[in-house]
């Protein structure tokens, strides 16, 4: 079972703190696979915010596959 839940987001959490705890989730192998496309886009709904405050520009994701996804879907959002 993973040590963490999706919460539903609360009023005084930010956006980098819903970011770390959802993609923590999808990385965790002892997720299970729901759980695991209910965090996805709730991890993906922070990327306009972490992107207009600069975090990418400060902070690399490390994971491949995470680092993946962010970046395609800053590209997409990009484009679009």
């Amino acid at each position: 079972m993973p040590s963490l839940s999706v919460p539903a987001r609360a009023p005084d959490t930010d956006a980098l703190t819903d970011f770390v705890v959802h993609a923590q989730l999808m990385l965790d192998p002892a997720t299970p696979e729901a759980l695991r496309r209910e965090a996805e886009p709730r991890l993906l709904a922070q990327l306009p915010t972490l992107r207009a405050l600069g975090v990418f520009e400060l902070f690399a994701v490390r994971h491949p596959a995470l680092a993946a996804l962010v970046r395609d879907e800053l590209a997409a959002q990009h484009a679009g």
